[in-house]
């Protein structure tokens, strides 16, 4: 019982700490090390769940007859039978939304992909386009664009639209979307990991800024071009929701003023602690789970010795 508890407090855990491990580490640390936490995480969490659901029905008379299991042994397990099946139906209604989620994930990006084809090539994957909304973006399908509008390169000086540029290059090269996917994916199947969506974010936003930052060697540059390029765009009247794919990244949507703030600062240094202590704790969870399947996998050779000696 205290082993299918390990792994749900380790998502309590995580979402309470992803917000300051991202403001805390480098964010392309946070990003990866979020994302990874999540994952792991999740898969550890649904496989216990599942585990005790598996055990619970197993104790019905007609599936340890088919299993050929002694059900007195199985009765003897930990795991209250009510409490099993409660959780085996959870892990199924995780499946459900976690399918769910990947389905749409899966459109998202066919979109995205089908709007780099109307797009065109572009000269370095940049296309510009009339529309009179200021407005940047990075569409990230398999080949990927950034978008640019005229009105936002006519509001930007000329060594802040290379800020933009870089950073929405950055989304691109670095795949950004990949990880906001795969963290939302973890968060449908476990809704105690919904902190760490958000914190992924803004983690791969504050990594793009990152690296528009060094690429323009100007950190006070890159904020101010980020504020002013955020300005652009929430006083234009005429834009439209909706205007972007789904699975677009954009600079001025996401923490603005956080970001902005973190740039006017040093760039943070590497915590081999914080990793360490939330690579621990993840490794908690799936310990948890290896250990639970071992503990099961005796119990059940156990049942099935059981019921061939008694017959």
């Amino acid at each position: 019982m205290t082993l299918l508890l390990v792994p749900v407090l380790v998502s309590l855990a995580l979402g309470l700490v992803a917000g300051p491990l991202e403001r805390r580490l480098p964010p392309a640390t946070a990003a990866r090390l979020l994302t990874a936490s999540a994952l792991v995480t999740a898969l550890a969490t649904g496989f216990v769940l599942g585990v005790a659901g598996f055990v619970a029905l197993s104790q019905v008379p007609f599936v340890a007859a088919l299993g050929q299991w002694s059900r007195t042994a199985l009765q003897q397990s930990h795991i209250p039978q009510v409490l099993g099946a409660a959780a085996g139906a959870l892990v199924l209604a995780l499946i459900g939304r976690a399918v769910r989620h990947a389905i749409v994930a899966v459109r998202h990006l066919c979109a995205a992909e089908a709007t780099c084809r109307r797009l065109g090539p572009g000269a370095d994957g940049l296309v510009v386009t009339d529309d009179s909304v200021p407005d940047a973006y990075a569409v990230q399908g398999l080949s990927g664009r950034i978008v640019v509008s005229r009105a936002m390169l006519s509001g930007l000086p000329a060594d802040e639209r290379r800020v933009l540029l870089a950073h929405e290059a950055s989304h691109l090269r670095h795949r950004h979307h990949v990880y906001v996917q795969l963290t939302q994916l973890a968060a449908a199947a476990n809704p105690a990991l919904r902190q760490v969506t958000d914190a992924v974010q803004v983690a791969v936003e504050r990594w793009a800024d990152e690296d528009a930052a060094a690429d323009v060697g100007d950190r006070p540059l890159a904020a101010r071009a980020l504020a002013r390029a955020s300005l652009l765009r929430h006083r234009s009247s005429t834009a439209a929701p909706g205007s972007r794919p789904a699975s677009a990244l954009a600079a001025v949507t996401n923490s603005v003023v956080v970001r902005t703030q973190a740039l006017l600062r040093p760039a943070p240094r590497p915590r081999r602690a914080l990793v360490l202590s939330t690579t621990v704790l993840v490794l908690c969870a799936a310990a948890a789970a290896g250990l639970t399947a071992h503990d099961t996998e005796h119990q059940f050779e156990l049942a099935r010795h059981l019921l061939h000696h008694t017959s």
